[in-house]
This record gives C-alpha cells, structure tokens and sequence, in this order.
C-alpha cells in the first residue's frame, strides 16, 4: 500500500529526485491539476458537464496509472483529509443559510435526511442484490451513496445559471448539510453486522441515530451560542484572526460532538448556522473566506477519489458500477422522495425536482473508505463501483437540473450580479446592515427617485449599479428596474426598507 511515503520513493527513483526537490515536483503536479481544475470548470459547465467531474478525471490523470504518477493509495490519510473537507464544507454552508431557509425547509429536509437516507440505502441494496452482488456488498454499496452531497448541490445550485425558486431550494440544501449524519451512522452499523455475522437490533439502531442527532445538535448549538457570546465580548483587531476562530470552531463542534457520542458532521453545521445568523463581526469577509475554502475542499476531495481510483481496477466492475448509478438517479432517490414527501402534500413537481436532484460526491468519498480501514473482504471492489455511481450522479441529474428545472417551472434565470460591489467590514458588531437589494418592475420603487422614497431615518442608498455604470446616489437619482441598489440600515429597518425595495438580493 502507498501513501505519501511511496510518492517520494516514486519521485526519488524515475526522476532522481531528493527532497526537497521531490516535494517541489510533487507540488508542482498538485498545482497544476488544481489550477486546471479551477479554470477549466467554466468550459464543462458550457458543455453541460459539472465542474466537479472536471476535478474526478483530473485527480486519476494524476494518478499512478496516469499521466502524474502520484501514487496514493492511502485509506486513513484519505479519510483525515475528507473529513476535513467536509467540516469545511459544512461550515460554509452554515454560515451562508437563513433562519428562514431552517424554518421553510424543516419538515421536508428532515424526513429526507433520515427516513429518505435510510429508504435510498435499501432501495439501492435490493438493487445491487438483484444484479449479482452479496448481501454484505449490497448493504455497504447502500449506505455509502444513501446521502446527498452539500459540496455537489452547492455548486451546481450556486454556481450555475439558475435559481430555484425558495422552498425547493431551502429543501435540497438543508437536506444535503444534514443527511451525512445518518449515513455515517448507517455505515458504522453496516459495518460492524458484517464483522460481528449479525444484524443489529431495530430498536438498538433507531435509539443510536435518534442520540447522535440529538447530541450534534445540541453540542453544535451551545458552541455556537457561547462563541457569540466570547466575540461579544472580546473583539479582534486583526481581521486575518477571524477565520482562525471559525476554524477553531468547527473543528473543535465536530471534535466535541464525536467524542461525546453525537454526529460530528451535524454539530458543524448547526454551530455554523447559529454564527451566520448571528451578530457576527467581519460577517462578509468570513463568508468570502469560508467559500474560498469550502471550493478548494471540493477541488481537493474530487482529486483525491481521482488518485485513489486505480483505472485498471474498474473495469471488472464497470457493469454493475453503472447499472447502480442509474438506478439510484433514476429510481432510488425519486422513490424514497416521493415516499417521504407525499404525505406532507408537497406538490407534485416539486418532489420530482428534489427527488432529480441527489448528487452525490464528497460525503461517499469519505464513507467508501470505512470499510478499507476495517479490513473488510471485497473493501476495495466497493469502492470502485461507488466511483461509478458517483460519476453516473453528477453527469445524469447534475448535467440535466437546468433543463429539468425549467421544464417544471421551479426557477428562472439566475441574475447577473453587479459590475461594481460593496462590503461593509466591522471588526465589531455594529448596529448596521448593507443590503444589495435587485429592483424588480412590480417593486414600489421601480421609476422613483430617491427623494421620494420615505425611508426610515437611520437608513439611506449609498450606491446603485446599473449596467457597466456605478451611480453616485443623489436625491434626483431614478431606480430602474434591473438596478442593483446597496441600502445602509439598521436591523429594524430591514422590513420598511423591503416594503419599497422588494426582497434582499442577500436571502
């Protein structure tokens, strides 16, 4: 087996390389597979290809039976880096989702992330069973894809030109940030029926679900209320120090949630969801942060599955690899969706939307690598036909949700956002807001100019957008619609201002 230790002798031996000359070559190839990665998801977007499949095929070109030669087959070093990525990813996605997304979105999401994880994890083991494979085989292939992926839907829902319309979108990203828990738990269990020779007792399996749920969120939430209150308090004054705590933070929610028996992975995203709502200081450059990392988390993580994937090796199970894919994308998922929703009365078309969209990607990275660290008999075959369905995940919904979501009239055209932006930075929490607000026809505002609009006292236009222009805002200064408008407010001041100006562009 090779790890990192295996690349330098690889590196020492073709090319006569010693350090630190073998770790430069090393990063120059990391480097320059990621700088690919990054400029090269624009063009696949434009071919209809996720991005994130841009980084699967460049991370086993890199591989040691690619071009590269990286030679990485490191099970534990690939769980401690995914496990990271995804507390990154998790906390980005805290950070950046509304109360009122929670609140919309509870009900569905919720079902989803636990009866819906459990009912896709025995769909698609009845699959794998039918086509061939051992029940043991067919369990853990089932509970490692059940879970949708937050890295995948954030950046083919965020990066893509559309948006959908509030409650399906609340829907899928709540979903996919808290439906890893049950997967890992599921997992676990899997895992250790297969090593033990027995099934777990129902009652045993639902209360161990039913307590790491409960423990993750509540170690994730009193973390996250005592940072609030420590940053009150105590104020930086040095920005660069703010993402450190943030970090501080997630890493030490999903620590403490773990070792008390809780989900890791829920207690992230509850704490980053408490501080993104919250009065929390240098807000907008913390969130310009944590995208930045979350992206090189989902960059990292799909080079890596690139790396561990050994292309001679899928082959042999190609056939069943696919044939899973598909049924997962087009039976599993849409099944267990309209299973859990339909009885909410959730409409018709909405359920079809959130069940198309089940990407997956990170999330069963990390999970594939659970029963190699066990030792597990046919650890690897499992795998590699999770590869499969990875890729048949992102290139069937994740290629088509524009078109999809257009044909069932759930989003519109995402807008273009401004030439010129502004950022309010505070390295404490003031009583102040700046909104960017997009001025729709219907809106009252549309066609009036600022001195007639009656705003509050503590609140004013401080900058409108418009085209390639930045307009000072003056008195005499006319809203038009498809002006972006930045609004200085207090926090009370929100809902007058949203009277005038419609709804902010920001939530």
């Amino acid at each position: 087996m090779y790890g990192w230790d295996g690349v330098n002798t690889l590196l020492s031996m073709t090319l006569g390389l010693t350090e630190p000359a073998t770790t430069a070559a090393l990063l120059v190839v990391l480097g320059a597979l990621m700088a690919v990665s990054a400029f090269g998801g624009r063009l696949a977007e434009r071919a209809g290809v996720p991005t994130v499949l841009l980084f699967l095929v460049l991370g086993m070109l890199g591989g040691s039976e690619g071009l590269g030669g990286i030679a990485f087959d490191n099970a534990g070093l690939a769980f401690r880096l995914g496990t990271i990525a995804l507390i990154l990813i998790l906390l980005d996605g805290g950070l950046n989702i509304s109360w009122r997304s929670v609140r919309r979105a509870a009900a569905p999401a919720g079902l989803l992330a636990t009866v819906g994880v459990g009912l896709t994890a025995l769909l698609v083991a009845l699959a794998g069973r039918a086509l061939g494979l051992g029940w043991e085989e067919a369990a853990l292939i089932g509970v490692v894809v059940s879970s949708t992926d937050a890295a995948a839907v954030f950046a083919v829902l965020r990066g893509g030109g559309l948006r959908l319309h509030d409650r399906v979108r609340s829907t899928i990203e709540v979903e996919s940030c808290v439906n890893d828990p049950m997967a890992v738990i599921l997992t676990t269990a899997t895992i250790a029926a297969v090593q033990s020779g027995s099934a777990p007792h129902a009652l045993w399996l639902l209360a161990g679900i039913a307590g790491q749920l409960v423990i993750g969120a509540a170690c994730g939430a009193a973390l996250g209320l005592l940072l609030i209150v420590v940053m009150r308090r105590v104020h930086l004054h040095v920005a660069g120090l703010y993402p450190v705590v943030m970090l501080g933070a997630a890493f030490g929610s999903f620590g403490v949630s773990t070792l008390a028996g809780g989900s890791g992975f829920l207690s992230v995203f509850v704490t980053a969801a408490i501080l993104g709502n919250g009065p929390l200081p240098y807000k907008s450059g913390l969130r310009r942060v944590q995208d930045a990392l979350a992206w090189l988390s989902q960059v990292g993580m799909f080079l890596m599955l690139g790396l561990l994937v050994f292309p001679s090796r899928l082959l042999p199970v190609a056939g069943i690899g696919l044939a899973l894919g598909l049924i997962l994308a087009l039976v599993a998922r849409p099944l267990a969706v309209w299973l859990c929703l339909v009885g909410l009365r959730v409409p018709t078309r909405e359920i079809a939307l959130v069940g198309w969209v089940g990407l997956r990607g990170a999330a069963p990275i990390v999970l594939a690598t659970f029963p190699i660290m066990a030792g597990l008999p046919n650890a690897d075959r499992v795998f590699h036909i999770v590869f499969f369905i990875v890729v048949v995940s992102s290139l069937v919904p994740g290629a088509s949700i524009g078109p999809a979501t257009r044909r069932l009239g759930l989003g519109e055209r995402r807008r273009t956002a401004p030439v010129a932006a502004l950022e309010l930075h505070s390295l404490q929490d003031i009583d102040g807001e700046l909104r960017l607000y997009v001025i729709e026809p219907e809106v009252a505002a549309a066609g009036a100019t600022l001195r007639e609009l009656p705003f509050p006292e503590g609140a004013a236009i401080v900058l409108v957008v418009r085209g390639q222009q930045a307009l000072a805002a003056r008195g005499h200064t006319r809203l038009e619609p498809g002006d972006h408008v930045y609004v200085v407010c207090k926090r009370e001041d929100e809902a007058l201002v949203g009277l005038y100006l419609g709804r902010s562009a920001e939530r």
